[in-house]
């Protein structure tokens, strides 16, 4: 820990170090604001994701944040999960079945991350049993596949809809002319982890590319975890053995001809659970999730001369769950003497949807840019079973349909100041209506300076677990009444260019959330339900700076502030750091061969769900990334968790853990060959 304290401060003044030392030795930059943006961000100086529309990072009415493929390669991120935690305001948790996200000081337990809006090219990914995302294994894609990922801060539901309360992520996928032929990637590392991919690439003669790329993992996991709450001979002294099995195949493809792209993803995740949650039987290997995702989508773009872009798309999604919990049903006998009997307890959730989307985008008048879209989801399937050898408990079988109509205008009132305004209308079938704005001032007084005023509002509609599950086990039951939650978001967001290479980041926050839902106990029967029961608020700020020169050192440093409270209740909310720091930093070894990429983060103390403390801790990962050793060989070693820090994340309501603990130091080595 001391040299984790003094490591903290040298490796900040270090990312400050190639300010005054490259800055004398290049050259002077074009003065146009888009060649900083380019100098910056070379390959991205722009963002879809914001708009629907390709704008400058200044101009998007959000704070964003952009993850390239070079990062990915860098730091060897190995999930979306460690893309994320890497950002500012952003922090995950593991309850070694599933990642969570947290952003701005809000991760409830039992929200699978459905106040997320997480997009691959702009194919909505919250599936629509439980308007889950992953960013675990369970994601659809590998990172390797990923050309950059765009995060776009505060309420989207004014052109996205429901879940985008706190943010938009959308994955934008490689083309084929990145790959330029075959590639092969293996890794191998602690816990019997092991990975495979096989990717081919390519743009053809007549304009055609192609991707295409499949991957399997295993990964054994500990297989000794230790869990003080079963510390008992009856539940093997807390120690769950073989218990933290992961394993996942996926496939991508994406084929693009003229103003239509196809493209597909599927993915099968099997974890086994060893925290035994919801009262199951502990250290049985026979409780395992699996979860399936694949869908299929068909786009069409097209830009006319007079100015008009059309965007249409139609696609195809399924989703399923399997559970399977032991029980031990004396538990809930009558007579607690009766002889044990164990039960199997499954459920079973298959999710089917089709749909689709059209958008228009026009610039008129000179002054003005408007998109005006529609799209359409029918769920013809949302069906949850849960059932055991003998008994049937739940066999729900449903179907809804839900449409919206959006508008936007973007207009230019002075050459230095732009206004957003942008409205959207959502049908349910289970709710009714709801109608959420998003309003923007973006003010450029000076070249390299840019305020942003936000105003947004958002809701998430109830899903169907929400609404409709139970189980046979006597923990839970439904509750059809659940009414949306909606939020309204403030945000003031200050960004300056500073120099050729660095740029700042200021943001304050406030937001209110109103008919919260939330996981609670109903006191009358003691069963687990989702109710409309809390209201939270919050505030804070964020900073960040960040930096790259051409030697090829870059990095950002970034501290968020955040305190978020239950109005009813004036406590903080669980799982709720107030403070979070991190630093990224890349440097060259040996010049355009070797890179040293190092990640420190810090999370301060979070309030469990029992009004215990999890405590804060730093965490630091060191990659080493070797190119060029041969044409089309890359190399990559790391060490996750340095220190070899002992820390834990909080439990939901489910575990007996009031924190679960995490993997220790590990290591992962990996290698990549382009043909």
């Amino acid at each position: 820990m001391h040299l984790q304290k003094l490591l903290m401060p040298a490796l900040v003044i270090c990312s400050l170090i190639p300010a005054s030392v490259y800055a004398v030795s290049e050259g002077p930059v074009g003065s146009a604001q888009m060649n900083d943006e380019v100098l910056l961000f070379q390959d991205i100086p722009s963002v879809y994701s914001a708009s629907k529309y390709e704008q400058k990072v200044t101009e998007a009415p959000s704070s964003i944040s952009i993850v390239t493929a070079d990062e990915i390669r860098k730091y060897h991120y190995r999930t979306l999960a460690d893309i994320l935690r890497s950002l500012r305001g952003f922090y995950t948790s593991y309850d070694r079945n599933y990642a969570y996200l947290g952003v701005r000081g809000f991760a409830r337990p039992g929200d699978y991350n459905t106040r997320i809006l997480l997009l691959v090219d702009g194919h909505r990914m919250n599936e629509n049993i439980y308007d889950s995302i992953y960013i675990d294994t369970a994601f659809l894609l590998d990172v390797d596949t990923i050309d950059r990922v765009e995060v776009i801060r505060g309420p989207g539901s004014s052109i996205y809809g429901s879940n985008a309360l706190f943010a938009v992520i959308n994955v934008i996928t490689k083309r084929g002319r990145d790959l330029k032929g075959l590639e092969v990637s293996g890794e191998a590392g602690s816990l019997r982890t092991y990975k495979k991919r096989l990717s081919y690439g390519n743009r053809f003669e007549n304009g055609m590319e192609m991707l295409l790329s499949a991957t399997a993992y295993e990964s054994a996991g500990n297989d000794r975890l230790y869990f003080r709450e079963f510390d008992d001979p009856a539940t093997h002294n807390g120690i769950a053995v073989n218990s933290d099995h992961d394993q996942m195949q996926n496939f991508f493809g994406k084929l693009s001809f003229q103003d239509f792209t196809l493209q597909g993803a599927r993915v099968e995740r099997e974890k086994k659970i060893p925290t035994a949650p919801w009262g199951i039987v502990f250290n049985d290997p026979r409780t395992e999730a699996t979860d399936q995702r694949q869908y299929v989508d068909l786009k069409y773009e097209h830009r006319f001369e007079n100015e008009l872009d059309a965007m249409a798309r139609i696609f195809y999604d399924a989703y399923s769950y399997s559970g399977d919990y032991v029980y031990d049903i004396a538990d809930y006998a009558a007579d607690p003497s009766s002889d044990p009997n164990i039960m199997i307890f499954k459920d079973r959730s298959p999710g089917q949807w089709f749909g689709g989307e059209f958008q228009l985008t026009r610039r008129f008048l000179e002054k003005h840019r408007a998109i005006l879209g529609a799209e359409i989801r029918e769920n013809t399937r949302q069906d949850q079973q849960n059932y055991d050898a003998t008994t049937t408990y739940l066999d729900d079988r449903r179907d809804s349909t839900n449409w919206a109509v959006y508008l936007q205008d973007e207009f230019q009132i002075f050459n230095d100041l732009i206004f957003y305004g942008g409205v959207r209308y959502d049908h349910y079938d289970t709710f009714g209506t709801t109608t959420n704005p998003r309003l923007a001032l973006i003010y450029n007084p000076y070249q390299k300076t840019t305020f942003k005023l936000l105003y947004g509002e958002a809701f998430r509609a109830p899903n169907a677990y929400e609404l409709y599950y139970y189980d046979g086990s006597g923990n839970t039951k439904s509750n059809p009444n659940l009414d949306p939650e909606t939020i309204k978001t403030y945000e003031l967001v200050y960004e300056q260019y500073i120099g050729d290479h660095l740029r700042g980041t200021a943001s304050g926050f406030f937001y209110n959330i109103k008919d919260l839902i939330t996981q609670t106990t109903d006191p009358a029967d003691g069963l687990i339900m989702y109710d409309n029961v809390s209201e939270a608020k919050a505030e804070g700020a964020e900073l960040e700076l960040e930096g790259k020169w051409e030697s090829g050192v870059e990095g950002r440093i970034s501290y968020t502030y955040q305190e978020t409270e239950d109005i009813r209740t004036g406590r903080v909310l669980s799982n709720a750091p107030k403070h979070l720091a991190k630093l990224n930093l890349i440097l060259p070894v040996i010049p355009e061969k070797l890179f040293a990429g190092l990640e420190e983060q810090y999370k301060s103390e979070r309030e469990t769900v029992t009004g215990n403390e999890a405590a804060g801790y730093f965490v630091t990962n060191l990659n080493l990334f070797y190119q060029n050793l041969t044409p089309g060989l890359e190399l990559s070693a790391t060490l996750y968790n340095l220190f070899d820090k002992t820390y834990g994340d909080p439990g939901g309501e489910e575990h007996r853990q009031d924190t679960i603990e995490q993997d220790e130091r590990t290591f992962l080595l990996k290698a990549t060959y382009a043909f």
